[in-house]
């Protein structure tokens, strides 16, 4: 198999070199040798069965070095232990080219009931949070109501007056402590008449 693999691999060199001379303008013998030559490659093509094929290209390649430095080489491939996600295409699209505001709307929920605490935390009002909130669960209830197929809505409502105590702890917990005054040992005569304390 070894030794017909490399007369073949001949054959298509003797019929580059011959397609390289057809260019040059050859004459009409060299032409018919060419021709000939062809046709010879055309009939082993045929012959060749596709897994022979198929080792002769992959074989070149990786002589060629087509396969050194890829991405994954030694590592594991990403994903390959985890259990069966039906939805695992568009996550990896969503994910792959940093894609917001498109989805189905269970995974959209999803991404953003993992990131509601950050965003609540930028807010500065008891009412933004409120809104807030209210909105994301109406917005949960209504992904629940449709039934135009997708992933399930899993994500559960968000209890409004638990969430507020959470971000006021948060916010609380968050606040700078404020130092204490230092005495006023050092003021001039002007700002102890200003200030009322004589």
């Amino acid at each position: 198999m070894n030794a017909e693999n490399n007369a073949f691999r001949r054959k298509l060199e003797r019929g580059a070199e011959l397609r390289a001379v057809r260019g040059w303008g050859g004459s009409a013998q060299e032409d018919a040798e060419i021709e000939a030559a062809d046709a010879e490659e055309r009939e082993k093509r045929r012959k060749v069965d596709d897994a022979a094929r198929v080792e002769y290209l992959i074989r070149d390649a990786m002589n060629q070095g087509k396969f050194d430095n890829l991405k994954y080489a030694g590592k594991p491939i990403p994903g390959l232990g985890e259990h069966y996600d039906p939805d695992w295409w568009v996550k990896g699209l969503i994910q792959r080219e940093r894609l917001s505001g498109i989805g189905p709307p269970a995974i959209l929920l999803r991404i953003e009931d993992a990131e509601l605490d950050g965003k609540l935390d930028q807010q500065y009002t008891d009412k933004q949070v409120r809104d807030i909130l209210e909105d994301f669960n109406k917005r949960v209830i209504e992904a629940r109501r449709q039934l135009q197929g997708g992933p399930p809505v899993i994500t559960k409502l968000r209890d409004i007056d638990a969430e507020l105590e959470r971000w006021r702890q948060r916010r609380a917990a968050a606040a700078p402590l404020e130092p204490e005054p230092a005495p006023d040992t050092k003021r001039t005569w002007w700002q102890r008449i200003w200030n009322g304390s004589g």
